[in-house]
């Protein structure tokens, strides 16, 4: 396949999640993060079990910053995956919305510079792969551009995105989760962008958006 690259293809404009209980999802969301239309939401009782696949990455200007959002979710109804701590990286934690949808917030700083905030500056998608190799030839085939790319992870460029797209090999963004690997059915995920409508070598869904 020839690799195209045509403005406005390799973008995500949105990311919807499918719910069983749709208004309390809403709820959920309304009050845990302020992602607007980029977080979309749709009833479904499609089955799925254990980890889904995916994360869904905040990236924050502080460790302030990621704490006062992960309050806010674990008060909006989110469980704990991993508390707040310092790391090799930065600072960040791991929850889990009463969907099950996991979420990680986080900073590469370490140190507080200005009052806490809620503003999010990156909104990043990281799919766990099987095979990290044919995921990432699928994505590049299709005109989107490797950033970085080192052993089992992936960091694509999508600079006219609104949310950013990663891979990393599905048994290590688990751990990285602080969730079990195993995981079967539905991923209850929807990307909505440019890429038209297919579904990639992990069974991910791509809507087309305008």
């Amino acid at each position: 396949m020839v690799a195209r690259s045509v403005a406005g293809m390799n973008t995500i404009d949105s990311i919807t999640l499918e719910v069983t209980d749709l208004p309390g999802a809403e709820a959920f969301y309304s009050r845990a993060f302020d992602l607007g239309d980029r977080l979309r939401l749709s009833r479904s009782d499609a089955a799925t079990s254990g980890f889904r696949g995916y994360t869904l990455s905040l990236i924050v200007r502080q460790p302030a910053d990621a704490r006062l959002v992960l309050d806010d979710a674990i008060a909006a109804g989110a469980t704990v995956l991993k508390p707040a701590a310092k790391s090799l990286w930065g600072f960040g934690g791991t929850v889990q919305a009463p969907d099950g949808a996991v979420w990680n917030i986080a900073t590469s700083s370490k140190k507080d510079a200005v009052p806490p905030s809620r503003t999010i500056e990156n909104f990043v998608l990281l799919l766990g792969a099987d095979d990290v190799k044919a995921s990432k030839a699928f994505y590049v085939e299709r005109g989107i551009r490797v950033g970085k790319s080192f052993g089992s992870y992936v960091d694509f460029e999508m600079p006219e995105a609104s949310i950013g797209l990663g891979l990393y090999k599905r048994a290590a963004l688990a751990k990285s989760a602080g969730v079990d690997a195993a995981g079967s059915g539905s991923h209850r995920i929807v990307i909505g962008g440019g890429l038209g409508e297919v579904t990639d070598p992990d069974d991910f869904t791509w809507a087309q958006t305008a």
